[in-house]
């Protein structure tokens, strides 16, 4: 059983079996007259809701109107700078950072998280949390969690944890096998049984 074309689905339920790549989805939306906008999940309940509900657009909930009018951009930082909720990530924001920590200083995702959700503190406890996440690194059974919609590295990531005698080019052949099969709600997962894909 193959993916079938988006214009033979009627309904939802029958898109979300399947996998799709962003870019798919935004051709999709492009080509449905639905916003083309935000996340991948985003695009998938958009696509969803249309299907269900004859074409209609999916009523996106009003943002909350970001209360500070600090620049990111070139306001001078310093140790004592208040993260505020419009907090922007640029080259002001970084340079500082590496200014303090040193060119070892990568804003991953984790470290984002955290300061997007504490406005109210300073860069000098941004700069505690980020060593304190990094300090993580020294376990050897660390690995950063990855975002939901990275089916992709997580799939790779399971599957040679579980198969550390394969190599990077078997994931792949397994994983376009795997993601051209119907699944629950479109998440690929490895699956020991994944295995047997080939031998089919």
């Amino acid at each position: 059983m193959s993916r079938p074309k988006f214009e033979e689905i009627k309904t939802g339920i029958e898109f979300n079996q399947w996998y799709w790549l962003k870019e798919e989805m935004i051709d999709i939306c492009k080509l449905s007259g639905l916003p083309t906008n935000g996340r991948k999940f985003d695009l998938r309940d958009r696509i969803m809701y249309a299907l269900d509900n004859k074409g209609k657009v999916k009523p996106e909930p009003k943002k909350q109107k970001k209360q500070s009018k600090f620049n990111w951009a070139k306001s001078k930082l310093s140790l004592e700078t208040i993260i505020t909720d419009n907090v922007s990530f640029g080259p002001n924001f970084r340079n500082f950072m590496k200014s303090q920590i040193g060119d070892k200083f990568s804003c991953h995702s984790d470290f984002m998280d955290w300061v997007k959700s504490n406005d109210g503190k300073s860069l000098k406890d941004a700069i505690k949390e980020w060593n304190r996440l990094e300090r993580r690194k020294e376990n050897p059974k660390f690995s950063r969690q990855i975002a939901d919609n990275n089916m992709y590295s997580q799939y790779i990531r399971d599957f040679l944890e579980d198969n550390p005698n394969h190599t990077f080019k078997d994931v792949k052949k397994y994983w376009l096998l795997k993601k051209a099969l119907p699944m629950k709600k479109g998440f690929v997962k490895y699956e020991r049984s994944d295995l047997k894909l080939i031998e089919e």
